[in-house]
């Protein structure tokens, strides 16, 4: 019989790395992780908590422009501290790294602060201390990186996700490329700090894939917060000058900045994992291929979280490292289900999201009832805001099923996450109908919503 030196090895101490370590622990594995940089993953460390942090800064601004319709007066001029700032965000998170340590060593998990690699189906290699361990299960948790263009003149002289976290004072001006989560919430944050703030992005509009009424409404709303749009082009080239730096776009024009941040995407972080030598087959983007129980090409190793690919957000990570965990030292057999995953942009006014975009719909039902509502916040009118918040769902015409919900301003994604249970349990524009309004709120409209806007069909 063959001895392993741990029933399971986790590489990478992310949200799914550490679940997964966690609840197989409890199962009474004797487990193992592995992390190179710092416990907590892209999440906690340089993703969406810190973001979130930033989030909240940028969106005090309106605050204090607000108070005054509501009686407050400020006798002094709002002052911002980036350095402040970023100070308290480290604090934070410096703490969040410290609770996920305390959780994983009070499951008895062994740590290891080092890089691991595949050797073969049951052995990695720590690259400090020059171990070789073997497991009986490997589970590869390495998440993703920020993606650059190794073509592009003066790429070095850009900034990525990662950096922006740690710029060490804000810039007068910026110019963010991209046009996915990242790039769209941090060209938020900066505008709403105040820096003179430009997006660029090769497509004719931001946020791909969600829906349409939801992308036209936050450009708008941008626009009249002072960010400026440039689509259709991408960076040819990057230099700096005496006054900055000058991006030379392919389109022929040019824009002047204090920084560019690059945000054109995330890959999976497999680089030097040693996945050719154990035999791990990975797609043409990299993502590791794995069938529904996350199982690789190699039956001892397992993948799940973003170095998939399959839908990167962190509570799926964090699902699908709970499964497997079960699944494979808890005797409990599951797979996760990816239908209806609720999903927020923590952009200034928030989206929040559920279910299928109005063109999915058309093409999943025989007929999509639309219904929209769209007004001003009441906090909107003491203040003198003109901001609109947007909600809208989607109802399968034959079954009357609340196929999508999409909403567009303040909360949304607190809202969008409620909603997303009615959605799961099928609930159907009777069942929304019939749930009595809270009153005042802007939730209410989800309820209140009587009259179709449009009536679509396929074809």
């Amino acid at each position: 019989m063959t001895t392993y030196d741990f029933d399971l090895f986790v590489i990478g101490a992310g949200s799914g790395g550490t679940r997964a370590a966690r609840i197989a622990a409890g199962h009474g594995a004797r487990v193992a992780v592995a992390e190179e940089y710092r416990f907590g993953g892209t999440c906690v460390i340089r993703g969406c908590v810190p973001k979130k942090l930033l989030v909240y800064a940028s969106r005090f601004a309106d605050d204090f422009a607000d108070a005054a319709g509501f009686g407050w007066t400020l006798e002094d001029e709002p002052r911002f501290d980036w350095p402040a700032l970023i100070a308290a965000k480290d604090r934070e998170i410096a703490r969040l790294e410290g609770l996920y340590r305390k959780g994983l060593e009070a499951a008895g998990v062994q740590l290891f602060e080092e890089r691991a690699t595949l050797i073969d189906a049951h052995t990695v290699a720590l690259t400090s201390s020059g171990r070789r361990l073997t497991a009986e299960k490997i589970l590869i948790a390495t998440g993703g990186r920020p993606n650059t263009d190794p073509k592009l003149p003066g790429r070095e002289l850009t900034i990525n996700s990662n950096e922006a976290f740690d710029l060490k004072s804000l810039p007068n001006r910026i110019v963010v490329a991209g046009g996915g989560y990242i790039a769209v919430e941090f060209a938020g944050i900066f505008a709403g700090l105040g820096v003179d703030t430009t997006l660029i992005y090769r497509g004719d509009k931001i946020l791909r894939g969600f829906d349409e009424d939801l992308r036209d409404g936050l450009i708008e709303a941008y626009r009249n917060r002072g960010v400026r749009f440039v689509f259709g082009t991408v960076f040819k080239s990057i230099e700096e000058t005496r006054s900055g730096l000058i991006g030379h776009l392919a389109s022929g024009a040019t824009l002047e900045a204090d920084a560019i941040m690059m945000a054109i995407g995330r890959s999976p972080n497999v680089e030097g994992l040693g996945l050719d030598a154990a035999g791990v087959a990975c797609a043409s983007n990299g993502a590791i291929v794995v069938d529904e129980n996350s199982r690789t090409s190699v039956p001892s190793v397992f993948a799940v979280g973003d170095v998939c690919d399959r839908f990167n957000l962190t509570p799926v990570a964090i699902r699908e490292g709970h499964a497997f965990a079960d699944a494979q030292f808890g005797g409990r057999p599951v797979s996760v289900d990816y239908d209806m995953i609720p999903t927020a942009v923590f952009s200034t006014p928030e989206i929040g999201t559920v279910g299928l975009t109005e063109h999915a719909a058309v093409q999943a039902c025989a007929r999509v009832d639309v219904y929209k509502a769209s007004f001003r916040p009441m906090r909107a009118t003491l203040a003198g805001r003109n901001e609109r918040t947007l909600m809208k769902l989607l109802v399968d015409g034959v079954t009357d099923r609340v196929v999508g919900c999409h909403i567009l301003g303040p909360d949304a994604g607190e809202i969008v996450q409620m909603a997303a249970i009615a959605l799961r349990m099928g609930a159907t524009k009777t069942d929304f109908d019939r749930t009595m309004a809270l009153h005042p709120s802007a939730a209410e409209e989800l309820v209140t919503m009587r009259t179709k806007t449009a009536t679509l069909t396929r074809g």
